[in-house]
């Protein structure tokens, strides 16, 4: 069974960095592509960022410039450093990956539980 586990998340002041990772683990042929999503109250889950094994990054147009994704495929994990943050990146943010679970030869979608950040002064 493949599961998706993310850490990092925290208060953070305005201004402020916080790296956030997400772990992929279980029986995995590949991961197609891994990425985070967010989701503040009230509003709709957004993409934030997603990198394809490729290398093709597509970041939201909201952290552009200040979020960078980077992974580590050895680990099967990924890696978002955001930095300037602003009260307006306070969510929950989801970890996402296109995987091909073993045995399969179908690509399946998978959800991490979450990890809060909130950014306040």
């Amino acid at each position: 069974q493949v599961q998706l586990v993310e850490s990092g998340g925290a208060l953070v002041q305005p201004g402020g960095s916080l790296r956030l990772s997400c772990t992929a683990s279980g029986s995995i042929i590949s991961i197609n592509a891994m990425g985070w999503y967010r989701q503040a109250p009230g509003k709709e889950r957004e993409l934030v960022v997603m990198i394809t094994s490729g290398g093709t990054i597509n970041y939201s147009d909201s952290v552009k410039g200040r979020f960078t994704i980077s992974r580590d495929s050895a680990k099967n994990t990924v890696y978002l450093q955001m930095n300037s943050l602003k009260p307006e990146d306070t969510a929950i943010y989801l970890c996402n990956a296109n995987i091909t679970p073993w045995p399969s030869s179908t690509n399946f979608i998978y959800w991490g539980q979450g990890t809060q950040v909130t950014v306040a002064s």
